[in-house]
């Protein structure tokens, strides 16, 4: 009974979503306050559909219901409960369904707090999320129901695969959903920017905190994803350049671009059809990652790996939704006038050319990932591309990316001198200066790349330090609680937020150049020096799980600090005939001492792989750290969203519907 009220209340928001895009859209055009009532009020109605068709998906998971398809091939009486309901969003069918309740909570919120905003302008926004809504619910109703039943159902069901039976599951898909679907938002505000012709501040100041969440969530999700590969999959590394986690990274980069240019478009009415465009094409780009992951092109630890045909709608979904906003963008965009100037040498300026470095980045991204794809598709020949390609196109493009974003903060709107902004400058880049000199001296010339990437790091930091002690100087009077009190969280957010990524890029750094790897057989009783630290292997034990038997090895580290224990278990799962490998990571501020264990040898030996990983937690840690300043931001947002104070004129469209 309960996969029926899922299926009754997935078939009520599709029709609900068919509803919302016809009387948002018509509505707007009439000008009828009754159809744009009816808009706001299926925005909510969706919402109630959608959440009750995933509370069904979620307790027939829960309720170990093996008549249903979708239990029965991702669930088993022995999977823990809650891996069980993990599961729900586990797969291709139930993530869709997660996909579109955050886009449901998306527009009943436009609905419900956008009462300040233009009710033709609401009515778009909520028409032009309705489609994305309605095109998704469709491929789910059509392609992909969640609710089929078995019958006979099952004695017991097949599992959740093991790589994905961990908490990171519980956490990970659905914060990084947060950040692709939440960019559908500044992608309804664009589309229904373009429909009627205008951008004023409302507009820019709905848009900017909606961006600023989706990309909180992304940086979140990215990080607590690299971190799951870290200690789950048991190669001891934090990214691959695997297509998929390139799927996120690419509208990560582009996010970041629209995140810099709707300041611009807020602030000084500049970059309008820029910011429209990056809006667009930020959203496209999650659709992409979505297309990857289920149309079955490629393998991935990440991906679905379904059938081409469900790839085939999504693509129509893509070229749909992509083609009908840059058709728009072309019909609208030649028209949009801004009369707010700036020099090169500006804050407007440091951000534009920070957009051409972002998009250059994502483009080295996206052409990486997508011609293997190219390639195998035309000359049925597959080809790889990896590290070594990122290396030399991705990091040549970011190194001079970061160095510009210290000095963005410290320019001024509209116009600048050098002189001025290398004074302000002046004591971050002395530090830098002196770190590389130090590093140097003490690492030697052969690692003087090290060495810059070090001096960068500690610029980053720096220059973030100096944009608070610069407001400090002139607006405390020398009162530290004056000072505490007047600066904006705003403020505190975007400082904290350029030093993660300095702490980011120092453990990168660090982990890059300095970590030490060793793979040998041991037996019980054995010891092994690494990075000055002994390990040694005290057992090799049988254990069981919940639903899986392990080979579980004990090692005690030694160091000057101390010893401590590590576990690493060798897991196999008897349902799916899956082995996966649990490492045991021994977890300090100046890094992670890594131990996996493979197979057992004829002899009773082991297979162990060990690394010495210095500051590796500090890429996760500065990842944390700019979401934290990001959160920081919005918070301040929250008093001024959708006050109408006008700034500017942003763009007005001769015409204009």
């Amino acid at each position: 009974m309960v996969a029926e009220i899922g299926q009754l209340a997935l078939i009520l928001a599709f029709l609900m979503g068919l509803c919302q895009t016809f009387a948002g859209f018509a509505g707007a055009h009439r000008r009828d306050p009754a159809l744009m009532a009816l808009a706001r009020a299926a925005a909510w109605m969706q919402l109630l559909f959608v959440g009750t068709m995933f509370l069904a998906l979620a307790t027939s998971f829960l309720q170990n219901d093996l008549s249903v398809a979708l239990v029965a091939q991702h669930s088993n009486s022995a999977q823990p409960a809650i891996y069980r309901i993990a599961a729900t969003w586990g797969n291709h069918e139930g993530s869709m369904v997660l996909w579109v309740l955050i886009l449901a909570v998306q527009g009943a919120s436009v609905a419900w707090f956008g009462s300040s905003l233009r009710e033709t302008l609401q009515a778009r926004v909520l028409a032009a999320q309705a489609v994305i809504g309605a095109a998704f619910l469709g491929f789910s109703l059509f392609t992909s129901n969640p609710f089929l039943r078995l019958n006979p159902a099952p004695f017991d069901g097949n599992e959740l695969n093991p790589l994905l039976q961990d908490p990171g599951l519980v956490f990970h898909p659905p914060v990084l959903y947060l950040g692709y679907v939440g960019f559908s938002a500044a992608f309804a505000f664009a589309v229904a920017a373009l429909i009627e012709g205008r951008v004023d501040a409302a507009w820019a100041r709905w848009v900017r905190p909606w961006v600023l969440a989706s990309w909180i969530a992304l940086t979140v999700g990215i990080a607590a994803g690299s971190c799951w590969a870290y200690y789950t999959l048991g190669w001891g590394g934090w990214w691959f350049w695997d297509p998929v986690e390139n799927a996120s990274l690419m509208p990560w980069l582009m996010g970041t671009a629209l995140l810099h240019s709707s300041l611009v478009l807020e602030k000084r009415g500049a970059l309008v059809s820029w910011t429209i465009l990056l809006a667009i094409l930020t959203f496209s780009l999650s659709l992409i990652g979505t297309f990857l992951v289920r149309s079955g092109v490629l393998t991935s630890v990440h991906a679905f790996a379904l059938d081409a045909k469900r790839g085939v709608y999504i693509l129509g979904i893509i070229g749909g939704l992509t083609g009908t906003a840059l058709a728009l963008f072309a019909w609208r965009a030649p028209a949009m006038r801004t009369g707010a100037l700036f020099a090169p040498l500006s804050r407007e300026g440091g951000i534009t050319l920070n957009n051409v470095f972002l998009l250059g980045a994502t483009a080295a991204v996206f052409l990486g990932t997508f011609y293997p794809v190219f390639v195998d598709l035309v000359k049925g020949a597959p080809v790889s591309v990896g590290p070594p390609y990122y290396r030399m196109t991705f990091v040549p493009i970011f190194i001079p990316l970061l160095i510009l974003v210290s000095f963005g903060p410290m320019l001024d709107w509209k116009r600048n001198a050098w002189w001025n902004v290398a004074g302000r400058l002046r004591l971050p880049l002395l530090l830098a200066a002196g770190a590389l000199f130090l590093a140097v001296l003490f690492l030697g010339m052969k690692f003087v790349l090290t060495a810059g990437g070090i001096a960068l790091g500690v610029f980053l930091i720096a220059g973030a330090a100096a944009v608070l002690v610069r407001r400090y100087r002139f607006t405390s009077g020398g009162d530290w609680r004056r000072f505490a009190r007047s600066t904006p969280l705003a403020t505190y957010g975007f400082v904290l937020a350029h030093a993660g990524l300095g702490v980011t890029a120092l453990g990168i750094t660090a982990v890059s150049a300095f970590q030490t790897e060793k793979v040998l057989n041991m037996r019980a009783g054995q010891s092994v020096d690494l990075a000055g630290q002994e390990v040694r292997l005290e057992s090799v034990l049988p254990m069981h799980g919940p639903n899986y038997q392990a080979m579980e090895a004990r090692f005690k580290v030694g160091s000057r600090s101390g010893e401590r224990t590590l576990i690493s278990q060798r897991r196999f799962y008897p349902v799916s005939g899956t082995q996966t490998t649990d490492a045991g990571i021994g977890v300090g501020i100046l890094g992670n001492t890594y131990v996996s264990v493979g197979d057992q040898n004829p002899d009773g030996s082991i297979v162990v792989r060990m690394w010495d990983h210095p500051l590796v937690d500090w890429i996760w840690a500065g990842a944390f750290l700019m979401a934290f300043g990001g959160m920081l931001s919005l918070a301040d947002r929250r008093l001024r969203v959708g006050f109408a104070a006008p700034a500017f004129r942003a763009a007005a469209v001769q015409g204009a519907a």
